[in-house]
């Protein structure tokens, strides 16, 4: 058996949460691979709404196994608070339906100091991370520094490791203006906190492979989207992992052969959150009003998502970079009441035709997009479950992305819960 990825294919926000918790009801298992706490998917089950940051969206179904990868930066204590929420709300999750690799990077206290006191220092210029110290984990890992889940067993190691990188944090600390970290503090408590996460921890990418092997159903879970990858993305303003498919692989450890399929989850419409260039950005009652009726509000800050036409052009980029093989496509239910519906089809810069998406932000923002205008339609599309039930210019929407693209949409969401969607291909591998 092979995998199964689902990644964002535009800035984030996309609606990941909802297609993993409608394609695990047919999963074995579901591993989420990279980014951590500043992940928001957000899951409505016979209309009662869940927010998950670090848990993957598989966790309500009670016959999958959950995993967490190696490539994703762990902060135990919202992974614990996650796990008392789904409790205190009737879920009780034993440690053999979630398995935490025993290497990934903690999280710890300094992290998010330093994220915010940098933030605060660039000024207008910032990122707009969301402040859970994501991005100081991810250098700690990179750089060698990074104190991993097995080292909270033991609280020795712990001492040692946090006293090898003391100098360094403290010094950051210091030239950023901040105070000191306590790594006494720090090495009793997370020392304590190995302890309620020891029965979790596994190797996570042997697990998935074995499970592949027993011929099992695996979904891995991306976060953020496609533009934001480190590498890839709209670089500076971007997060700090690898949020492709590909991402996947070294995330949990697995081969690349072990790969099937991958589908891309598109809104219907663009957003962004943050700073960084935005082509088809609105400023006008059209954005205010997809903000509106789109809820666009991120589930992990609060702060309101920038709102805009589909960028097709982008999304262009996204399929050649995940490889992917399907689409899911959400929230077009958002654009019912407009007579005309706008999709960016190229960009130009100075009256000339742009080849390749933009690599860098300063020229990203110098592109003007080229729309290409469709007919809207008024009925409420909410109760289709077939494509039948979509009105004429619905379901041409549709087909202009699939054309543009060359890529099938398997499955079109038509509201937030797990039954508002109209299933037009299979998803999973054969």
């Amino acid at each position: 058996m092979t995998a199964l990825i689902v990644v964002g294919a535009q800035w984030g926000d996309e609606g990941k949460g909802k297609v993993v918790d409608l394609l695990a009801q047919r999963a074995d298992w579901v591993v989420r691979y990279q980014g951590g706490n500043n992940a928001g998917h957000t899951l409505v089950v016979y209309g009662q709404k869940r927010v998950l940051h670090l848990l993957p969206s598989g966790i309500l179904h009670a016959h999958v196994t959950c995993g967490i990868g190696p490539g994703v930066v762990l902060d135990p204590e919202v992974l614990l608070a996650e796990l008392q929420t789904l409790a205190e709300s009737g879920i009780e999750v034993a440690p053999e339906r979630l398995r935490v690799a025993h290497n990934v990077p903690i999280l710890l206290p300094f992290h998010r100091e330093i994220d915010r006191l940098r933030e605060a220092r660039m000024g207008d210029g910032k990122i707009g991370t969301t402040g859970k110290g994501i991005g100081p984990c991810y250098e700690d890992a990179v750089g060698r520094r990074a104190i991993v889940a097995r080292d909270l067993l033991d609280e020795n190691r712990l001492r040692a490791a946090l006293e090898r990188i003391a100098p360094d944090i403290q010094g950051l600390l210091q030239a950023l203006g901040g105070q000191p970290a306590d790594f006494a503090e720090l090495t009793a408590r997370y020392a304590a906190l190995g302890q309620r996460i020891a029965p979790y921890l596994d190797d996570v990418g042997a697990r998935v492979d074995e499970a592949l092997r027993q011929g099992k159903r695996v979904l891995l879970e991306g976060a953020q989207g496609t533009l934001l990858d480190v590498r890839h993305g709209t670089y500076p303003f971007v997060t700090s992992s690898h949020t492709l498919a590909g991402g996947a692989c070294t995330g949990l450890g697995i081969g690349p052969t072990r790969i099937g399929r991958v589908v891309g989850v598109v809104k219907a419409y663009a957003t962004r959150v943050g700073s960084g260039p935005f082509p088809t950005e609105l400023h006008d009652d059209i954005g205010q009003r997809l903000r509106d009726l789109g809820q666009e509000y991120g589930s992990t800050t609060g702060r309101p998502r920038r709102c805009g036409w589909l960028d097709l052009f982008a999304l262009q980029h996204a399929v050649r970079l995940n490889g992917l093989t399907g689409i899911f496509l959400n929230k077009i239910d958002i654009l019912t009441g407009l007579d005309q519906i706008a999709v960016c089809t190229g960009y130009e810069v100075d009256g000339q035709a742009v080849r390749d998406f933009p690599g860098h932000a300063t020229d990203l923002a110098r592109v003007q997009p080229v729309y290409e205008w469709l007919p809207g339609w008024h009925s409420d599309l909410t109760g289709a479950r077939s494509r039948e039930d979509l009105p004429a210019p619905a379901w041409a929407y549709v087909e202009r992305i699939e054309r543009y693209l060359g890529v099938h949409v398997d499955v079109i969401s038509v509201g937030p819960d797990r039954a508002e969607s109209v299933i037009l291909r299979e998803t999973w591998p054969i």
